[in-house]
């Protein structure tokens, strides 16, 4: 991975762009073409973002129906009504030169509609909290929102090992299964984040979805608008996503090919990455 991309230069100085971040690792797959739309010289402001994310030709909406536009925020902003001024007013704000943000508006271009349901749970939280304590339920939205991976998976018994955290098992033993019957589309943007300089023990919060295994055949813009469509009904169940235990860990430099070190048996041996977890799984709900 290209120091490049870090988050900056000793000294605070601002981060650095670079134009193929998206072809540096298999993480960013669901961003990819998108990310080849963006300017080679120079950090994208929310103007670039608007006139990419119209060229999609995608249905970028928030809940109400408006169609969101990326505008300058501040820090302060960013902390007191980031997800209000999307649900109120399809505004979603982007900081300047700011990784964080710019990946947040890559992730509202590639799963639209996930990224709108999210933000209308989360406006219906903050409705019905009355400026009360947060709630378990924005929690779990935030983890999601954050260092969410969309597993689409065409074998129970793969899925079963994913919710057991049987992962040498998942990701070594039936390496060749998880690569035909399973796909992990990122949808985090914090992990994405991470992703620009990635280090053993980061780990994705996962939502795990069975899908036809012809699925698993088509092409990647298929799979995303899938992951895109059933995420957006789970998170808009108000009965799902009640805490963040819902969420299934994933130690995402495990899945096959995303990381070097996962070519070798013994990567899988170490168990302060790959842990047993808890037991039972994931709860559900």
């Amino acid at each position: 991975m290209d120091d490049r991309i870090a988050a900056g230069a000793p000294g605070g100085s601002a981060p650095t762009w670079d134009h193929d971040f998206a072809r540096r690792s298999p993480l960013f797959a669901p961003l990819e073409a998108l990310a080849q739309r963006l300017p080679a010289i120079g950090w994208p402001n929310t103007e670039v973002l608007d006139h990419v994310a119209a060229e999609t030709g995608r249905r970028i909406v928030n809940a109400r129906g408006e169609r969101v536009r990326f505008v300058p925020a501040s820090r302060a902003v960013m902390a007191v009504e980031f997800e209000s001024a999307t649900f109120e007013r399809a505004e979603v704000g982007v900081r300047p030169i700011d990784w964080h943000d710019l990946l947040n508006a890559l992730a509202w271009m590639t799963f639209p509609t996930a990224k709108a349901a999210l933000n209308a749970r989360h406006g219906e939280a903050i409705a019905a909290e009355q400026g009360g304590p947060r709630s378990s339920v924005r929690d779990a939205l935030t983890h999601f929102d954050e260092d969410g991976v969309i597993v689409l998976s065409a074998d129970p018994a793969l899925s079963a090992l994913l919710r057991e955290f049987s992962w040498k098992e998942l990701f070594w033993r039936r390496r060749a299964q998880v690569q035909r019957c399973m796909r992990f589309l990122v949808f985090g943007h914090a992990l994405y984040e991470k992703a620009l300089r990635p280090f053993v023990g980061m780990t994705g919060k996962a939502l795990l979805f069975d899908v036809p295994v012809e699925l698993c055949a088509q092409p990647l813009e298929t799979q995303r608008a899938h992951a895109d469509r059933v995420a957006a009904l789970h998170l808009l169940d108000p009965g799902s996503m009640q805490r963040p235990r819902v969420l299934q860990p994933l130690p995402v430099l495990g899945v096959p090919g995303w990381w070097p070190e996962s070519e070798r048996e013994d990567f899988y041996d170490d168990s302060g990455y790959f842990r047993p977890g808890r037991q039972s799984g994931a709860d559900t709900g």
